[in-house]
């Protein structure tokens, strides 16, 4: 984390109050107001701090109850030792052109860190009042195979949370261990609601969970799979990177420091399959929708929002781009994402009922185009390997079997393809992160990188037509540059 601005007093309980009238502030905060943890998330980051805190806030200001949230890190004390000392509050700066609206988030009681004490992880887990589990932990954080969905049971947490499973390090180490401890102590499972991007991620969930259960007992296996409800979800809100000059113009609106205040946009989206045996949060009365069937609504964001980012992320970075305003200022990407989400994503959509979609990506657009949310390309390619396979190959799947073509979706895997070789257009290194990246960077051309089953799967590399549009697509890039290669595909170009 980046160091915070000598504002002078930290933002905390007491000092909230002082605070100018215009900052909205919660009626109840932390474990220190009497607020009961009902709520354990895993994957403390900026978007659950963004989203599901801030749904889960207003749901509390508006009836206190017993759904505070513990915020469990399984990997960096970052957050942890941002917010213990301001009582587990702080900032959601709402930035559009307008300017910032500021508000101070207190539904989340406590912070943990795996790592440093996963005894306590898993006593909070295991208590009767924890009775949902939310996840962010990004596609990585899975442990599985994103092509297939399946458990990798040879990733090395996995090997190590079933030889220790007392002292787990990965997600289905945790909630498999808690849930095992509760069925021997006669406490009803939590709910465990998945709030990544992933498609059907309720369904991934359990399947984890199942698996990783079956290889420590076939009862526990069954136990977990005939009790423990994993609903959908779908979530739905851009949120950058905090630097350090947000937390500058933070520090200035409060009169306070906010070690890590989050930064986002006015458009907020959480569409929730509708099964909590142990109860839940009325997270209906603040604006989320409760469906009984996630799936239309999480292919049409996923498929939208999410692949064009990504299209934007590689194609962006490599003209020069850092930010995603930055590309779609440029008509020549402006009018790439367009035809990208008109010609090729929207015919692959069962649209959900009562769903504008023209609106809906006039939005996207405009959103994309904030220029109050510095949105860095680098950031959003992080974890291609683990993000392609929901956000672009589904898509492409579904063209190639209507024999529609995908050029524009080929063009941004061959930019995937080009940025994880580690070097970018004017011969400057690139940072990549990815699970895969020392494997990735040593892969040579486009046949090579499409024998990455982890990605690909069996079927993508021995279709001739999707190797040759992608092998074509990754050559023109590299011939002519990423920008080109984009104007390349506008008929009117």
């Amino acid at each position: 984390m980046a160091s915070t601005t000598t504002t002078g007093q930290r933002l905390n309980a007491r000092t909230m109050i002082a605070l100018a009238p215009a900052i909205a502030k919660p009626r109840a905060s932390g474990a220190g107001a009497g607020l009961e943890t009902g709520i354990v998330h895993i994957g403390l980051g900026a978007f659950h701090r963004a989203h599901q805190a801030v749904y889960t806030d207003d749901c509390l200001n508006r009836s206190p109850g017993p759904w505070g949230i513990c915020g469990v890190s399984l990997r960096s004390p970052d957050t942890r030792d941002a917010l213990a000392p301001q009582d587990c509050l702080y900032t959601v700066a709402v930035r559009d052109a307008s300017g910032d609206r500021l508000r101070v988030v207190g539904s989340i009681t406590e912070t943990l860190v795996a790592p440093e004490d996963p005894a306590a992880v898993l006593d909070r887990l295991t208590r009767p009042a924890t009775r949902i589990v939310t996840i962010t932990v990004t596609e990585k954080g899975y442990c599985h195979e994103p092509a297939t969905g399946a458990l990798n049971g040879d990733h090395p947490g996995i090997r190590h949370d079933l030889a220790n499973p007392g002292q787990p390090q990965t997600l289905a180490g945790f909630l498999v261990e808690a849930l095992d401890r509760r069925r021997k102590a006669g406490t009803p499972p939590f709910t465990v609601l998945s709030c990544d991007n992933l498609p059907d991620n309720g369904r991934v969930t359990a399947g984890i969970l199942r698996q990783f259960a079956e290889l420590r007992d076939p009862a526990l296996g069954r136990w977990i799979a005939d009790t423990v409800a994993c609903p959908s979800s779908m979530v739905d809100r851009i949120v950058p990177a905090t630097t350090d000059e947000d937390r500058e113009t933070v520090a200035m609106a409060l009169g306070v420091t906010d070690a890590w205040p989050v930064m986002t946009e006015p458009f907020s989206q959480w569409v929730i399959e509708d099964h909590f045996p142990a109860g839940r949060p009325a997270w209906e009365l603040e604006g989320a929708e409760l469906v009984s069937d996630v799936r239309p609504y999480e292919l049409m964001k996923l498929r939208l929002l999410n692949g064009s980012h990504s299209c934007i992320a590689y194609l962006g970075y490599l003209a020069g781009h850092q930010t995603v305003s930055d590309a779609m200022a440029d008509p020549v990407f402006a009018g790439f994402v367009r035809a990208l989400m008109d010609d090729e994503v929207t015919p692959t959509l069962d649209v959900p009922p009562g769903a504008d979609l023209t609106r809906y990506k006039a939005a996207l657009l405009e959103r994309f185009a904030n220029p109050a949310l510095k949105h860095r390309t680098w950031q959003i390619a992080m974890d291609g390997s683990q993000k392609l396979p929901q956000r672009l190959l589904g898509t492409i799947r579904d063209r190639l079997a209507a024999g529609q073509p995908f050029d524009r979706l080929a063009l941004g895997v061959a930019a995937w393809m080009r940025y994880v070789g580690g070097v970018d257009e004017k011969g400057r290194p690139i940072d990549v992160r990815d699970p895969l990246a020392d494997r990735l960077k040593t892969l040579p051309d486009a046949a090579s990188l499409l024998g990455v089953r982890e990605v690909f799967g069996d079927d993508l590399p021995k279709n001739p037509t999707f190797a040759a549009v992608v092998t074509e697509a990754l050559a023109r890039l590299k011939a002519t540059g990423a920008r080109d290669a984009v104007r390349s595909l506008d008929p009117n170009s």
